[in-house]
């Protein structure tokens, strides 16, 4: 065990997470605009009010910042349309409000929608990242299971392919409109839409 393990061991656990939780929010913006690439714990400490010893103590490396800053922010992406799923009273109420959130997330969070796709190529090479990457890939395609599930109640249908697929579909058009609002193209969140509300529809029989 590292010194800064040890330490980490002996303080109180909601002490330590309440901290984390903290840092890594300071930390988030920073690597949403530069990437995981080109971000160490030097840079992010230059770029916030937390000393680069500070971040040292309370995460091991770039590593554990990183996946702990990703985890927490899609930890709270995967409950975005919730709200939607439990007032909608029609599926076209239902698919409304999902389009509208889809659209806002991804103008308003474009950077840190970049960071995730980022640390989760880079788990491909790097199996530090791999297990992470995984729990949140499940937390994200459960969010889509429960907004599919919820359509087909209220519009009365049975969903033809499985969760998993269904998350792959709408990841892929997500990660298409991502790259087309990065490179500037105006058209990306209404043409996102589009797609979604055009898909979504013929997922069901």
């Amino acid at each position: 065990m590292t010194a800064a393990a040890e330490r980490l061991a002996r303080r109180p656990v909601d002490k330590i997470a309440a901290r984390r939780s903290e840092l890594a929010a300071a930390a988030l913006r920073t690597l949403a605009e530069r990437g995981y690439a080109q971000t160490g714990l030097r840079d992010i400490a230059q770029n916030s009010e937390f000393s680069h010893g500070v971040l040292h103590y309370y995460f091991a490396d770039k590593t554990d910042l990183i996946t702990h800053c990703v985890r927490e922010y899609k930890t709270e992406c995967a409950t975005r349309y919730d709200d939607v799923v439990a007032t909608s009273s029609t599926a076209e109420e239902l698919a409304a409000g999902f389009l509208q959130k889809l659209g806002e997330t991804l103008v308003d969070d474009a950077p840190l929608h970049r960071l995730w796709y980022d640390l989760r190529n880079q788990s491909m090479f790097e199996p530090a990242y791999r297990a992470d990457v995984a729990e949140i890939d499940l937390l994200l395609e459960r969010m889509i299971g429960r907004i599919v599930t919820r359509y087909a109640e209220l519009s009365s249908a049975t969903p033809q392919v499985p969760p998993p697929v269904m998350y792959a579909v709408f990841d892929g058009l997500f990660q298409q409109a991502l790259l087309r609002r990065l490179a500037g193209e105006p058209s990306a969140a209404s043409d996102l839409r589009a797609a979604v509300a055009q898909v979504l529809p013929n997922l069901f029989r």
